[in-house]
């Protein structure tokens, strides 16, 4: 033995951390370092000759595991060795490390050199952020069930009271104001709430990357006085001059999904009136600056602090915590419409000189270009007449719901006839040939979407989603040619059978 190779020698021996073992081309142990009798625990007279298998586990050397390393590294001069390998006392331990040929002069195998050092403490800590990686996949799983589930259960019993408060209003609230009044009260209530349902559902559909826009040619005029209109009963309860200014940008056409861009002005707009003191002033302008519409919302309420500024978008930020408890809110309208703001291609941001200074939100969005507008504008709906008395089958299991529903509707001047399951409604479509069947998807039994089915290949009624759920794709694919979500806004309702005004959507 060479000089060079009595120190590789020596050193080999004292290294602790690394078991170093030397074999012959047969596999067996040729040499056994400190650190292997320290690892393994037998001592190197124990081992001298016999095969190396005798440190790998029962299963691998079943399954030729060391057979395949050795002729793993004469083909390619190297193998990994990542494995639970076995002690003296038969306990586990994870190694890492690799196995070598040593070649003589010429080339010839002479025998290999396996180092690894003991790993089990890190493979247990991967093994455990596995394990939490994966219980936070079914909690998510489990919270967007939950989710989907709340916002069934809320929306539900929402509906039979929106449609109650729709027919009060009708027949009595032109005889008494007091009336009148009260219904406005519970309607602005419970849309309320619908917002603040659709928009923890929108955070968690856009998290997902399941958050899908439905957009067309839309003008800005109609997003923003559709959302003045739904803003402006909230600051006029609370004395708030709420201001819109468009500055001959109404008829500008954007590339967008008219309902999520209202969404975005509504929650800014209702960020500011309930920061916003009462009498103070809310004002939403906007302007073109070069190939991008600018809508500001700006108010003269309680401002934001400078450390805030670069945190209110993110998700549950609440800039101050007590007022914040006052004025009711999740934390996620902001966070939503900065999303909703960058799916159109747009950005959003905010400024504030400081507490009790206002704020202003600014939000910047693209502009279709001319050539593009001029064809939309072309071939844009003129609008159409009003359209006759319809045949309305409404299936809802719901008694409340259905009854109220059908009452708003012959209100409007509509027949409607109602079933409370899928097999009735299917017989009832057959008998009364209905020119629209409104469906609710959650029906116990047949779905909504097994009765959609049914109805397309037997009628040519135009059908009608109705659901809790707030997800339309599968109903797209159900076949149903509109997807309504409960409470049902009597405009939109109105809107799709011909004898209301036109819903953004």
């Amino acid at each position: 033995m060479s000089h060079s190779e009595d120190l590789l020698s020596a050193w080999v021996e004292t290294v602790e951390d690394y078991a170093i073992i030397l074999l012959d081309t047969a596999g067996n142990i040729a040499s056994w370092n400190y650190g292997a009798e320290r690892l393994l625990r037998h001592t190197e007279a124990e081992v001298l000759g016999k095969p190396s298998k005798i440190i790998y586990t029962e299963e691998d050397v079943a399954n030729g595991v060391p057979e395949q390393e050795l002729n793993t590294a004469l083909a390619t001069g190297r193998a990994r060795d990542e494995r639970w390998h076995v002690r003296k006392d038969r306990t586990r331990f994870w190694g890492f490390g690799f196995l070598s040929v040593l070649r003589a002069e010429d080339g010839t195998p002479r025998g290999f050199v396996k180092a690894f050092r003991d790993l089990t403490e890190r493979k247990r800590m991967e093994d455990e952020l596995r394990r939490q990686a994966e219980d936070l996949r079914d909690v998510d799983r489990r919270r967007n069930e939950f989710l989907a589930m709340l916002s069934h259960e809320l929306r539900n019993p929402l509906s039979p009271i929106l449609n109650s408060v729709y027919i009060l209003n009708n027949r009595f609230g032109s005889h008494d104001p007091m009336i009148m009044t009260t219904c406005k009260t519970i309607e602005r209530q419970v849309m309320s709430l619908k917002r603040m349902i659709d928009d923890l559902l929108d955070v968690s559909r856009i998290a997902k990357q399941k958050l899908v826009l439905d957009k067309r040619p839309v003008a800005l005029g109609e997003i923003l006085r559709h959302a003045v209109d739904d803003v402006r009963p909230l600051a006029t309860e609370r004395h708030q001059e709420l201001t819109l200014r468009m500055d001959a940008t109404a008829d500008v056409l954007l590339e967008a999904d008219p309902v999520r861009l209202v969404q975005v002005f509504v929650n800014l707009l209702t960020n500011a009136a309930k920061f916003t003191e009462s009498g103070g002033k809310i004002w939403l302008t906007s302007r073109l600056e070069a190939a991008e519409v600018v809508v500001e919302v700006r108010d003269s309420g309680v401002g934001i602090a400078p450390d805030m500024l670069a945190r209110v978008f993110e998700l549950f930020t609440q800039a101050d915590h007590s007022l914040s408890r006052r004025q009711g809110g999740l934390g996620i309208g902001l966070a939503l419409v900065r999303n909703l703001v960058e799916l159109h291609g747009g950005l959003v941001e905010v400024h504030s000189d400081g507490p009790g200074k206002g704020s202003v939100f600014v939000v910047r969005l693209p502009v279709l270009p001319k050539k593009v507008e001029a064809e939309a504008v072309a071939d844009g709906d003129t609008g159409a007449p009003d359209a006759p008395s319809r045949r309305i089958l409404i299936v809802e299991d719901n008694v409340d719901s259905a009854r109220s529903l059908g009452l708003l509707l012959e209100l409007s001047g509509h027949e409607t006839f109602v079933a409370h399951d899928g097999p009735t409604a299917l017989e009832m479509a057959r008998e009364l040939r209905p020119d629209v069947v409104m469906l609710d998807i959650g029906l116990p039994g047949m779905s909504g979407y097994e009765v959609a089915e049914v109805l397309n290949r037997e009628s040519d009624a135009l059908l009608i989603a109705m659901t809790g759920y707030a997800e339309d794709e599968k109903a797209r694919q159900a076949g149903f040619q509109h997807y309504l979500v409960k409470p049902i806004d009597r405009d939109d309702l109105l809107a799709l059978l011909g004898d209301g005004p036109t819903a953004p959507r």
